[in-house]
């Protein structure tokens, strides 16, 4: 299977924008994390990252139903991705009717909505931070509908349930992954708009 290189040149040929490349990364991280915790005792760490990292890389080009995650999917075949790469990246959109028959694909669907709403929860907070992002903050916005709308509540939900784990030690899980990498997925940042 081409490798974690390969896999980030293939996102960079299909992702172009900045925003989409940087869901990609957290999306990798956290299911680096989920391997050990939540895969079977031999879970690849590396391939569960790359399912991670590609699990939209045809998004930008190809966004319609009809069209992602089937497009990628056809790719990465070409590229010599294995079939149960494949499969966890088509489980994740609830539409293709793959199932999610793998902890790896279980895992993808249980981290993709929630990073892009960890994300969002950290950019309104004055620090722009997951240092000081606490769960009971998380799921009050997800309660919220007019918060992130964008974000699928019902995925996030259902994710978790499918992973079979508690909803707050899994929020808190994914918040502490995605720690050390926070300034690659634009947190962190001080933002230049009221000094320093």
């Amino acid at each position: 299977m081409p490798d974690r290189d390969a896999a980030w040149e293939l996102l960079c040929e299909y992702t172009k924008g900045d925003s989409l490349r940087k869901h990609a990364i957290a999306v990798e991280t956290a299911m680096r994390a989920c391997a050990p915790r939540y895969g079977e005792p031999d879970a690849d760490g590396d391939e569960w990252g790359i399912v991670g990292l590609l699990h939209d890389f045809d998004y930008e080009m190809f966004p319609g139903p009809d069209q992602h995650p089937f497009t990628g999917a056809n790719i990465l075949c070409g590229r010599g991705y294995s079939d149960r790469v494949i499969r966890a990246i088509m489980g994740h959109a609830t539409y293709t009717g793959v199932p999610r028959d793998t902890t790896m694909a279980r895992a993808l669907f249980a981290t993709d909505e929630l990073c892009g709403f960890l994300v969002a929860c950290a950019l309104v907070r004055p620090t722009r931070s997951l240092d000081d992002l606490e769960v009971s903050s998380v799921k009050k916005k997800l309660k919220d509908k007019a918060f992130a709308r964008s974000v699928n509540r019902d995925d996030i939900r259902l994710g978790i349930e499918e992973l079979n784990v508690d909803a707050d030690e899994h929020i808190r899980f994914v918040i502490e992954a995605l720690r050390p990498v926070q300034q690659r997925i634009g947190l962190n940042e001080i933002s230049s708009l009221g000094g320093s």
